[in-house]
């Protein structure tokens, strides 16, 4: 390796050297001279600063809301409101608008608690009243029907025996209670959110006073509700009706009692009313009254502020201060 070396030409070598030695001169290498005070000096008298105006590349429009818009709160989900019109009965006239907080007549549709509902009020009507007797109940004598050995035959006790007739019943039925335990709260929820159901489909019709016809004869009363039903498409071939009322009232419940009525509508009053009655037939029509009795029943799930009676004050206290707002705004104009 060493003789390769010396042998090499010297002008290899020192091209090499050189090449190596020479290195690229760049600005950050430079040193900077500082320039006399006197130039400086003259240069910052010299200067004058101008500010002129320069053009957007892009014309935004957007601007920017006032502060009060900006810190407004947000809306109170229980002062949303829906409105329901109110009918006349039996000429179902429209006759006046009212208006009920979101949180009672326009819940979701939720499946599982209506389903959780129905089959609780089906459990709870469950008589549970099959009986029978065992072979201790059964009256009769304790002796030994047969001897044990000598007969040829089965070996058997007294006569109250399961295997005989006349004898006790072997696991028989014996009265229960089939009642299942559901929340208050949920139970309320899904009484909602059946109303709900049948006002977002139209299904749903409020009377503003007494479901009663008047200045109709008794013998001709089944005959007339029998034709009204027909004519408002409320009947039989409609899906039945069911009528909601705030109390008893009698001439309309009698001319329903009639054999083939039932099979057009039924009236209950609200106290009487479950959620599988709400879906059940083809449509719902309640007075306003019970209406309201069903919300004030069916609210322990929302907190104090959001109940019905005072979600309306509120509401009326807002629409107020709001129509007060446009007078004042109308007066400074």
């Amino acid at each position: 390796m060493a003789t390769k070396r010396a042998l090499a030409p010297a002008r290899t070598l020192l091209s090499g050297f050189r090449t190596a030695q020479t290195l690229p001169l760049t600005r950050s290498m430079a040193t900077e001279a500082p320039l006399p005070q006197s130039i400086l000096a003259e240069a910052h008298s010299a200067a004058h600063l101008t500010s002129t105006p320069t053009t957007p590349i892009l014309h935004d429009t957007f601007a920017i809301p006032p502060p009060n818009a900006q810190s407004s709160r947000p809306t109170n989900p229980f002062l949303t409101t829906t409105t329901v019109t109110t009918h006349a009965f039996p000429s179902l006239e429209p006759l006046a608008f009212h208006a009920y907080p979101s949180t009672h007549l326009l819940l979701p549709l939720r499946r599982d608690l209506l389903h959780r509902a129905v089959i609780f009020e089906g459990d709870a009507t469950r008589q549970g009243t099959a009986s029978t007797k065992y072979r201790s109940e059964v009256h009769g004598s304790n002796r030994k029907v047969r001897p044990q050995k000598g007969t040829g035959s089965a070996r058997l006790g007294d006569k109250k025996s399961p295997m005989l007739r006349g004898g006790g019943v072997a696991f028989g039925p014996k009265p229960r209670d089939f009642a299942t335990e559901l929340n208050r709260k949920v139970y309320d929820r899904a009484m909602r959110t059946a109303i709900s159901y049948r006002y977002r489909k139209g299904e749903l019709f409020v009377l503003q006073d007494e479901a009663e016809i008047y200045d109709v004869g008794r013998e001709s009363l089944q005959r007339y509700t029998k034709d009204f039903l027909r004519w408002q498409g409320w009947g039989h071939a409609g899906g039945r009706t069911l009528f909601v009322t705030r109390e008893r009232r009698e001439e309309f419940e009698w001319a329903l009692s009639r054999e083939t009525m039932g099979r057009e509508a039924r009236v209950l009053e609200c106290e009487w009313v479950d959620v599988k009655d709400v879906l059940e037939m083809g449509r719902v029509v309640v007075e306003r009254r019970a209406l309201d009795w069903l919300f004030r029943e069916h609210e322990s799930d929302l907190p104090e502020e959001g109940r019905l009676m005072r979600a309306l004050r509120d509401l009326s206290r807002r629409d107020a201060g709001s129509l007060e707002g446009e007078k004042l705004v109308q007066g400074q104009v």
